[in-house]
């Protein structure tokens, strides 16, 4: 671990990003970079509203700043840098009122394979936010909290655990107490390392499935018992299956079928999203359009990078549809072990663009070439101007990026 002092280096500093860096798009925003530390605290980052003020905080590893200028910072559990030679506890954050008392909680999902733990918020008394550990192992490593069960139900941590894919909910009563996981899967080789995980409605049932790199999981109409899902395989991380980040069911091309989102290889290349197709039977499939290359050496529309270990869907241009937030994870092993581990760590936009007859297509759009990626992105309007905010924690340390009017 690097104890290195750091106290220099906490400040957040304002930096404007050159203007080169972002397209002859007028519908969308400029940003400026807010680092708010350069310190290897966590590869994970979100936006939640902690101090109950209606406006969005930032939170990264131990510490939570709040909004909209995330000048005041907060730590709510003991600070401990991280060399990026190694890994942090820290990969996933989501904030929730886990127990009903009107402040948001925050979750942390830690290196793969180990816990779960929600802090819980001391409210307007201020103290200490006492860890509360609920779930052991939480496997995947993209493993994702939301309402997987229905928007009106609670939400649930999906994720891997001990070979089977599931869900884990909690005792809204004892929401400290041990959550419960719920397999949807036999046994199977999922382990802490695999790659890709998310939900959606695929089959247009009205009821979300789960996703996996190597296909999807029907929700049955009772989850009475713990059913196992049906199966319906696909490689959607293609052959050999590696597998990327958040995986996402989105209607690309509004023909009214839910198409599949994902990167292909966490640590090595391509985008691609996945159209859904339907036979006379009414069988589903897929056919695959590439937005970036799984080829390293191939440029689709000039544009090629590395290790999209994460992914964010929001409309970047106002236009009303999903754009794809994503970029390159910085050293997510070191400087060495990845594909391209030095190049640039870019943060792209990937702006929607429909056609005529069901026809769409991506459009790159560069944010940023600073900041890249950790196992997480949010994105989210924070400074009110109608336009989403970004959010990264990774080796580099924590930034936000700030939408500008032109």
């Amino acid at each position: 671990m690097n104890l290195r002092p750091i106290a220099s280096r906490l400040l957040p500093v304002l930096i404007a990003l050159p203007a080169a860096l972002w397209a002859a798009d007028p519908g969308v925003a400029s940003y400026r970079k807010l680092t708010l530390n350069d310190v290897f605290f966590s590869e994970g980052a979100t936006f939640g509203d902690l101090n109950n003020d209606g406006k969005p905080d930032a939170i990264s590893g131990p510490y939570w700043w709040e909004g909209p200028d995330f000048k005041v910072r907060h730590e709510y559990y003991p600070a401990l840098p991280w060399d990026p030679l190694r890994y942090s506890d820290n990969f996933f954050a989501f904030t929730h009122d886990f127990n009903g008392d009107g402040w948001n909680d925050i979750l942390v999902l830690g290196f793969p394979g180990v816990d779960a733990s929600w802090y819980q918020n001391p409210g307007a008394k201020g103290g200490p936010w006492r860890r509360n550990v609920v779930m052991l192992p939480v496997d995947n490593e993209s493993p994702t909290f939301g309402r997987v069960l229905g928007a009106d139900k609670p939400p649930v941590l999906l994720c891997t655990s001990r070979g089977r894919i599931g869900y884990a909910t909690w005792d809204a009563k004892a929401p400290s107490t041990p959550w419960v996981f719920h397999p949807i899967s036999p046994p199977g080789g999922w382990q802490r390392f695999t790659h890709g995980l998310g939900f959606g409605d695929v089959n247009g049932d009205g009821r979300n499935d789960i996703l996996e790199k190597d296909g999807w999981w029907e929700q049955p109409a009772s989850l009475a018992g713990d059913p196992v899902w049906k199966q319906h395989k696909f490689p959607f991380a293609g052959t050999p299956s590696r597998g990327g980040a958040q995986m996402y069911v989105y209607d690309v091309n509004q023909d009214g079928l839910g198409d599949v989102v994902t990167s292909l290889h966490a640590h090595g290349f391509g985008l691609s999203w996945f159209e859904q197709t339907r036979a006379t039977d009414g069988a589903i499939s897929f056919k695959e359009h590439r937005i970036t290359s799984p080829v390293e050496a191939e440029l689709i529309n000039g544009v090629q990078f590395a290790q999209l270990h994460a992914i964010d869907l929001v409309d970047f241009d106002g236009d009303g549809v999903l754009d794809i937030l994503t970029g390159k994870r910085w050293w997510a092993h070191g400087p060495k072990g990845d594909a391209q581990p030095d190049a640039a760590p870019v943060l792209y936009a990937f702006l929607l663009r429909r056609g005529a007859n069901g026809t769409a297509n991506y459009v790159a759009h560069l944010i940023d070439n600073t900041t890249g990626v950790g196992t997480q992105i949010v994105a989210a309007d924070v400074n009110g101007d109608g336009r989403p905010d970004i959010v990264v924690g990774n080796k580099r340390g924590t930034a936000v990026l700030l939408s500008q009017k032109k």
